[in-house]
């Protein structure tokens, strides 16, 4: 199966830098993201879910805009799942939105809106947004 691409926006009532370590730390990821993360001395991240190990490594960031994490699968290297976190204001009206681009082997897009919706919301109970 391929992977796809999910695109969602999701409104959050808080500061770039108050979410910014929530996007971006294991200890912060661990409170909504994963059921646990862990980082090794490479900085190689192991999200787990569910009781299994999930390798990744951060891609890309940049401080109090965005992250991005690949998920790096066994002779799919060229190609990698990856899920993009970035925190975007709105200029006019203040709000805060974090995009958040998932390329997975997801199979309904309904249910992967579902899903993050889930997520975000329980980053919404932690931080108060």
């Amino acid at each position: 199966m391929g992977l796809k691409k999910f695109t969602g926006d999701f409104e959050i009532n808080a500061s770039k830098k108050m979410l910014y370590p929530y996007i971006s730390t294991a200890s912060g990821l661990s409170q909504w993201f994963a059921d646990d993360v862990n980082i090794n001395e490479d900085k190689e991240y192991n999200f787990i879910y569910d009781e299994e190990d999930h390798p990744a490594i951060m891609a890309g960031h940049r401080v109090n805009q965005f992250v991005k994490f690949e998920f790096p699968e066994e002779g799919e290297e060229d190609d990698p799942a990856y899920v993009e976190i970035h925190l975007d204001e709105n200029e006019l009206t203040q709000s805060m939105y974090m995009k958040v681009v998932d390329y997975s082997d997801f199979e309904d897009e309904q249910e992967q809106y579902e899903v993050w919706e889930g997520l975000i919301n329980n980053l919404k109970e932690i931080v108060g947004g």
